[in-house]
């Protein structure tokens, strides 16, 4: 069951282009489908409503035991009569395993341009958090700008943000004090109408207080950090698109202070460069890394080219994406198998039934 909201007004600037819709999407209509369906994207996703938005205005979709898995920033295609007829392929999608002891992934968004990882300068300042975040935005093929808030209270910002930078030359980082528009103006260049900017980070960050000098408006909810570890406290609850003056699209994120990857070989890789393309020297294809003879990587730890830091966090995010994508595999393997045994189940039934 769908419904249009109450008390909405046209507004001309609601067009597709403006929501974010690209080549990528119109490609994958057919004349049929551009002729009859409507499409709308996700901009709130509850747990039994999701919130989406055309050019004629958002609406409200019930969600059902039909509803296909959708994330805010999906684009779909509705019917005549509101219901969703399919999800388009998504250019981008973030996602991590299903927090605490659940098997399983959760999507966290999708059709992102660029990333803001925000990290604070204060006592939670964290590389390796850092680098959890950039291997899950390069798996996701998105953009990646590092954002590192709180610049007025740190005594000496420069030396943090060169320890950031080390990690790769051509990686994007800016300093900003999240409640100050000149500030947070150095974003701008990632931040042009039509474009969907997620914000990351753990509780705290910043995120919220960004998000709202960005949009111009007091639209999340902001708190203290906690005075004995400068840690924050969870402020936005759930992910919801908003749209800045231009036109950019701000998706905010729940602090997520457990980011356990799976699937992200390709993202780890791609964050630690320098040390994939070292294990590439080393004598034996299968280097372990440790006392083989002719490593490349113990090599350059030896001489303080690589710091041990680094490649710690290097060996421990391979090894857990590893492990919760076989595990994960497991699952959906143990899904289809009992999926296939309903079935038979079932056309025994049947056949009984007619015997």
């Amino acid at each position: 069951m769908a419904h249009m909201r109450q008390g909405f007004t046209v507004n001309n600037q609601n067009s597709l282009a403006s929501l974010g819709w690209q080549p990528f999407f119109q490609q994958q209509l057919s004349l049929e489908e551009w002729d009859n369906a409507t499409p709308a994207r996700v901009v709130e996703h509850h747990k039994s409503i999701i919130e989406l938005t055309t050019e004629i205005g958002p609406l409200s979709i019930s969600i059902s035991h039909s509803t296909p898995p959708l994330t805010v920033g999906d684009w779909v295609l509705l019917t005549a009569d509101t219901t969703i007829s399919r999800v388009l392929d998504r250019q981008s999608c973030f996602s991590r395993k299903a927090s605490g002891s659940k098997v399983g992934e959760q999507l966290i968004a999708a059709n992102i341009d660029t990333a803001f990882i925000v990290c604070s300068l204060n006592e939670d300042f964290n590389l390796s958090r850092i680098e959890r975040y950039l291997s899950m935005t390069h798996e996701a093929g998105t953009e990646a700008v590092v954002v590192l808030s709180k610049r007025d209270l740190c005594p000496d910002p420069d030396s943090l943000r060169n320890q950031v930078q080390a990690m790769d030359s051509m990686l994007c980082v800016e300093m900003v004090n999240a409640l100050e528009t000149d500030s947070v103006s150095v974003l701008m260049p990632w931040c042009q109408s039509g474009k969907t900017v997620v914000i990351l980070g753990s509780s705290g960050a910043g995120k919220s207080t960004l998000s709202n000098t960005l949009v111009e408006a007091e639209v999340q909810s902001t708190g203290a950090i906690r005075d004995d570890d400068s840690k924050g406290r969870h402020t936005t609850t759930r992910r919801t698109l908003l749209t800045m003056p231009n036109g950019t699209m701000i998706l905010d994120t729940p602090g997520m202070r457990e980011l356990q990857l799976s699937h992200c070989e390709q993202g780890v890789a791609a964050t630690f460069r320098d040390i994939d393309q070292l294990s590439r020297q080393c004598r034996f294809g299968n280097c372990h890394h440790g006392n083989e003879p002719g490593c490349a990587i113990a090599a350059a730890l030896g001489c303080g080219e690589l710091d041990q830091r680094r490649f710690d966090n290097y060996a421990k995010l391979l090894r857990e994406q590893a492990h919760n994508s076989a595990t994960l595999a497991e699952r959906r393997a143990g899904d289809r198998a009992l999926s296939k045994y309903y079935s038979r189940a079932q056309k025994q039934a049947k056949k009984f039934k007619r015997g």
